[in-house]
């Protein structure tokens, strides 16, 4: 009995410090998809009027969409925003640092906050 006791701990111990399971595989605490999905406090509206389109963008004519992955925790704060897809000149940043500045309406699951990922095209016309 005492050796199968020391053997679960030093297996339980394994697990715990030497995790089989690769990084990538492991479970993300951020949820991809939510009851209640997070949203810009104000609208989409109100975060499209914080972006300044960049001068490089409106020299060089540069349009299109920005898609962004941004990782929204438990009280609707930014943690983190990655671009998906860009479109260079300068239009990839001013989407992040508007993304970063605004707070979400948190996802919900269940009724209870949840870190949640959320997919956002950002989009640059000219008019």
């Amino acid at each position: 009995m005492l050796k199968l006791i020391f053997i679960f701990l030093i297996v339980n111990l394994n697990v715990k410090i030497f995790p089989l399971c690769p990084p990538e595989l492991q479970e993300d605490p951020y949820k991809p998809f939510a009851d209640v999905m997070p949203e810009p406090v104000g609208g989409l509206e109100s975060l499209y009027k914080t972006i300044n389109y960049p001068d490089l963008a409106k020299k060089s004519g540069v349009q299109g969409k920005v898609y962004l992955l941004i990782y929204i925790n438990e009280t609707g704060g930014v943690d983190d925003v990655k671009v998906i897809k860009g479109i260079g000149a300068g239009c990839d940043e001013a989407a992040v640092d508007a993304v970063k500045k605004a707070s979400f309406t948190p996802g919900k699951v269940n009724g209870a906050p949840v870190k949640t990922k959320l997919s956002l095209p950002v989009i640059f016309k000219m008019k």
